[in-house]
């Protein structure tokens, strides 16, 4: 089938679903392959849980009814069905990537546009080949703005994730080490993350620039930018406040949140900047940033009696865990500092020596205590009295749970596969 013709098909349903598990009434739903699964003998699951149409790709489960819509790819349909859909509605798109802080990025910039216009943004962190479709197709003829999160872990990645969206606005949030192992070291990185610039160059489309980076400062000389930071040659020039939170002054200003960390500031700096140039109310972008609650272990700061507890534990790499790191020991606090490090994935060959230099960070430290998890930690050298490692991560909980912690502020940071919030429980007991 056409895309035109199954573009058709999709207006009149509910919207994509991919999993059986939460079928929709009248959705559309797509046989997608992977690893241990195949869409397409789900098909007729779907059409009995409530489906409008299924699309499958192997004919033995295209049955002879307007309800199997037959092509030669599922996965290829739903990204050609995307494009076509983004190029329907015509609306602008700002794609958002970068090393760490992407997603919270994201949800502050939407929670500042949202202010003005009728926005869609990436949920959660569906930012791959296959949640980049899904998000531009909930997009709909009342949506004013797409806010669309494009995450990579090899080259070509990001290019191929800008033919889908073809973005009109472009902001990069960071180069640091992080998919080393897929990008083989950090000018992959660079080169990756950078295709965003080259899509929108290529097309003289806008970038947002965080000018007090040295890397995106090289592209400053491309003459559609819109930048911020403390430069004086920034379009919007701030200043970041140091301290336990995230805050910036902007024109005799404060704009405060509820981040832990100063290294959230730029993300947002980054909000403010994109809501001046899209001219969102100025208290209202102000207000917007003071609300945003962040959530899903980004950042957290939970109270737990007299203790205090910094969850960060969303995913973690070098670059992030020292700026965490660096953080943690800046701050301004009586209590006993803790931290719990899980270990960081996807390092390939670099795994050992960064995972060392993050310990050699942490004996230079002013931490009370320093709990190390993970098999990469569990190989380096340590030689301190007040670091100590666990083999998982029930001989960590029991540990907590048979320690009296009074007065204490805790760090807890580690990779999305560590899951570091199962230890919550245990220390807020």
């Amino acid at each position: 089938m056409k895309t035109a013709r199954l573009h058709q098909r999709f207006l009149l349903c509910s919207g994509v679903d991919t999993d059986t598990r939460k079928i929709r009434e009248n959705s559309i739903f797509f046989a997608l392959k992977g690893d241990n699964f195949n869409g397409n003998v789900f098909a007729e699951e779907a059409l009995r849980k409530g489906a409008k149409y299924v699309v499958v790709d192997e004919k033995e489960y295209a049955k002879d009814s307007e309800e199997y819509i037959l092509v030669k790819n599922s996965l290829e349909a739903l990204q050609k069905l995307a494009i076509f859909h983004r190029n329907y509605l015509k609306i602008p798109i700002l794609a958002i990537t970068g090393s760490n802080g992407k997603t919270t990025t994201k949800e502050l910039i939407n929670a500042v546009l949202s202010k003005k216009y009728r926005t869609i943004a990436t949920s959660g962190n569906y930012n791959n080949h296959i949640g980049v479709p899904l998000t531009l197709l909930t997009m709909d003829e009342e949506t004013e703005f797409g806010i669309v999160e494009m995450g990579a872990n090899h080259i070509l990645e990001i290019e191929f994730l800008c033919t889908i969206a073809n973005p009109d606005y472009g902001f990069i949030t960071n180069f640091g080490k992080a998919h080393l192992e897929g990008f083989g070291g950090i000018e992959g990185v660079i080169k990756g993350k950078t295709e965003l610039y080259k899509h929108l160059q290529e097309r003289n489309k806008l970038i947002f620039l965080n000018i007090d980076d040295e890397i995106q400062r090289k592209h400053s000389n491309y003459k559609h930018t819109f930048s911020f930071g403390e430069n004086p040659e920034a379009d919007v020039q701030l200043e970041y406040k140091k301290g336990e939170k995230a805050e910036i002054i902007y024109n005799n200003t404060l704009f405060t949140s509820q981040f832990s960390g100063s290294y959230n500031a730029r993300n947002i700096a980054a909000a403010l900047s994109i809501g001046l140039y899209f001219k969102v109310n100025f208290d209202e972008i102000r207000q917007a940033i003071k609300d945003f609650k962040p959530g899903n272990n980004r950042s957290e700061v939970i109270p737990a009696g007299s203790n205090t507890i910094i969850m960060d534990a969303y995913n973690a790499n070098p670059t992030s865990m020292h700026a965490a790191l660096e953080n943690f020991q800046n701050l301004k606090t009586n209590k006993q500092k803790i931290a719990i490090l899980g270990d960081m994935f996807e390092l390939g060959d670099e795994a050992a020596t960064e995972h060392q230099l993050i310990v050699n960070h942490v004996k230079n430290s002013n931490f009370s205590e320093t709990y190390l998890l993970g098999e990469n930690f569990r190989n380096t050298e340590v030689q301190s009295d007040f670091i100590f490692k666990f083999k998982d991560i029930a001989s960590l909980k029991k540990h907590i749970e048979e320690t009296n912690y009074e007065n204490c502020y805790f760090l807890i940071k580690g990779s999305r596969g560590m899951a570091l919030e199962r230890l919550l429980n245990s220390l807020k007991k």
